[in-house]
């Protein structure tokens, strides 16, 4: 319709300045012509006019045809967002479509598989118990296993396959990103670290070096000593080190309330641990779980004594462990049951021994290495008067001697930071002293 106004409003324009020529030759010839007759100023004021009226129009339907042009570009914008709302209303019906259709689909059931046959599967139906006899799609078949979760329709058909079910709290104990501490952050225990390496890292590097000499590799470690002494640091160093999926629990965590709760939690843990083979499980203070085996009468302690049976079921039981490996930590190694010391379950149990004298000097110098030292500061000097203090002590009293710095708006650490941190961290074990008074003397 656009079109055929802007033809129309150009063929008139165009016969309009047709008019105008032809008037003008005529006028032009008879005035030519006509120069000596008397009536010839009269026609030629009319023409005149006539030219003048027709020169409006011209202009008149000139700057109707911009406006008409201008009006068409508006009509072409319009169009063309008319063209996406719709392609957008048409993606939001197909939506609704889909899930119109989501909707008005029966649910799905849930069932465990019993038994797999040649073409039959045997399910139980999950809330009724009920058993039957079902067919499974070419598709599916090879997915399906004894125990394993199905999704059925109300035809009893089996839709799809779903994963294994691990309680949430088992998956929040894989470690994602691993610590930032190496083997060569811990000072002062190469030759325990050594035996971590063999016993924990090396079955998996390198199993074939154990087939050949024809024996089964250490599954699991247990480290003890007194805190402080670097137990759960080794273990953050093997997490850093390592290949392997790494996950990491608290003993405690595995105590709950409820009846059959804490054993469930360990299956699932041993579980997820299987599926991502290789991996490493830490069970730090082992002994919160671990514990001689008692029973005074109450739930709580039976539901512990339940949890521990699990864990031992697990780690050297019927059923075999795979490629995983265990390390465990514990301050009370007096009071675990004897059933976890023994060899199958903890193959190699390592001390982990307060720092000797070249040890702390190890561990101070790895603490105090980006430090700014004064050079009065003898690190042997502090070796001296801190044998009594653990690998944690020692960490605390190079912090503290760093804090004692900035307070006082220093640039570097002096020797009295020092002083007054080990006076601070090893109070009891200094007081009344009077070597440690005479320190840095």
């Amino acid at each position: 319709m656009i079109n055929t106004f802007l033809k129309a409003k150009i063929f008139a324009a165009y016969c309009l300045m047709h008019e105008f020529i032809s008037l003008k030759n005529a006028v032009l010839y008879r005035m030519s012509e006509t120069s000596a007759i008397s009536g010839q100023e009269t026609m030629q004021e009319s023409v005149l006019k006539r030219i003048s009226a027709l020169q409006s129009d011209n202009k008149s339907l000139a700057e109707e045809l911009e406006t008409t042009r201008m009006e068409r570009e508006e009509v072409r914008a319009k169009l063309f967002e008319s063209l996406i709302a719709n392609k957008k209303y048409l993606r939001e019906v197909e939506r609704l479509k889909k899930e119109n259709i989501l909707l008005k689909r029966m649910p799905l059931f849930l069932a465990t598989v019993v038994e797999v046959g040649s073409d039959y599967v045997l399910l139980r139906q999950h809330g009724n118990n009920q058993e039957f006899i079902t067919t499974v799609p070419p598709e599916l078949m090879e997915k399906i296993q004894a125990n394993s979760r199905v999704a059925i329709n109300n035809s009893l058909t089996i839709v799809r396959v779903l994963d294994r079910s691990v309680d949430v709290r088992a998956k929040v104990m894989e470690l994602i990103e691993a610590p930032d501490v190496s083997y060569e952050q811990v000072g002062g225990l190469e030759s325990q670290i050594q035996e971590i390496k063999e016993t924990v890292e090396l079955p998996l590097t390198n199993p074939a070096i154990f087939k050949d000499i024809g024996i089964e590799p250490p599954r699991g470690v247990l480290l003890y000593g007194l805190p402080g002494t670097g137990k759960t640091m080794i273990a953050k160093a093997v997490a850093h080190e390592s290949k392997a999926t790494f996950i990491h629990m608290s003993g405690s965590e595995l105590v709950h309330k409820f009846i059959g709760e804490g054993a469930q939690l360990v299956r699932d843990i041993f579980q997820m641990a299987r599926e991502k083979a290789p991996s490493i499980i830490f069970i730090d203070e082992i002994d919160a779980v671990g514990s001689i085996r008692t029973h005074d009468g109450t739930t709580g302690s039976a539901e512990v004594n339940r949890t521990m049976m699990q864990l031992l079921a697990e780690m050297d039981g019927f059923r075999t462990r795979g490629d995983i490996k265990i390390i465990a930590a514990t301050n009370r190694i007096d009071i675990l049951d004897p059933a976890l010391l023994r060899p199958g379950r903890f193959d190699r149990i390592i001390e982990i021994p307060m720092p000797s004298a070249a040890g702390r000097l190890k561990i101070l110098e790895i603490h105090s290495r980006k430090m700014k030292k004064d050079e009065d500061v003898d690190l042997m000097e502090i070796v001296k008067e801190t044998e009594e203090a653990s690998g944690a002590d020692l960490h605390a009293i190079v912090v503290e001697a760093g804090m004692n710095a900035l307070r006082a708006g220093a640039s570097s650490v002096k020797r009295s930071d020092f002083e007054a941190a080990i006076r601070k961290v090893l109070g009891d074990e200094i007081e009344g002293s009077e070597e440690a008074l005479r320190m840095f003397s």
